[in-house]
């Protein structure tokens, strides 16, 4: 099986082991961070144990084969099918750097707000500490980011990325992403994103900057009973 095959695993395993919550049977990212949880295997009590996991307030979200069989007594949130895609290599950068910005602890306010606005993807109150962010800023106002997230051996996700409406159509996004992946290959490890299998104009955009799809994984995000 591939790294990638079971991202979450994988990255509660290495990457994001100091931040994981849980046992050898079921993890989830500390919830301040990220609403992400997987199980070790399809054992009944790897199930049993990720459903502990499950916020009392929140969302558990589950990528690849640990999104195929819901843990015991949640209620199915929403599914969905989620293109999987690499980039052994990127096309080159047109935005200069004096055109982004490194973004940080003082930005998360607003880091968050964007993200909130725009919703990229689950974004929490920590999400922006789980990787190294960029960002452009028009008069003082972050317009556009985009960052990292899972991080296993040898394999990096961009992610975050996300552009105030009022700032589309200048290609933004395009150019940090690029920015960003391209350090990532720099640094000897592989880019990759998760994108909307059904939205087929986000993967032509992907695509244009070097990605390109290597799997389709199920999505599944879970929450507790209503009570």
């Amino acid at each position: 099986m591939h790294p990638l095959d079971r991202p979450v695993w994988n990255s509660l395993s290495s990457g994001w082991a100091a931040l994981a919550q849980g046992d050898e049977r079921a993890r989830r990212l500390d919830p301040l961070h990220g609403p992400f949880g997987a199980v070790a295997d399809d054992a009944p009590d790897s199930l049993a144990a990720l459903a502990t996991l499950v916020p009392a307030d929140g969302e558990l979200w589950m990528i690849g084969p640990d999104a195929l069989t819901p843990p015991p007594g949640v209620s199915v949130i929403r599914t969905a099918m989620l293109a999987q895609m690499v980039a052994p290599s990127i096309i080159p950068a047109t935005m200069p750097p004096s055109a982004w910005v490194p973004l940080d602890e003082s930005d998360a306010a607003d880091m968050l707000d964007l993200a909130l606005l725009t919703k990229p993807g689950p974004f929490r109150s920590h999400t922006h500490r789980l990787g190294r962010f960029i960002g452009v800023r028009e008069e003082g106002r972050l317009v556009a980011m985009a960052g990292e997230r899972m991080r296993l051996p040898g394999f990096t996700e961009v992610s975050g990325v996300c552009t105030h409406p009022d700032w589309r159509g200048r290609g933004l996004a395009g150019a940090l992403m690029r920015v960003v992946a391209q350090a990532m290959l720099d640094r000897g490890e592989t880019p990759f994103l998760h994108a909307y299998a059904a939205h087929d104009k986000t993967i032509a955009l992907y695509r244009s900057l070097g990605f390109e799809v290597r799997a389709e994984l199920p999505m599944m995000v879970v929450a507790r009973p209503s009570q």
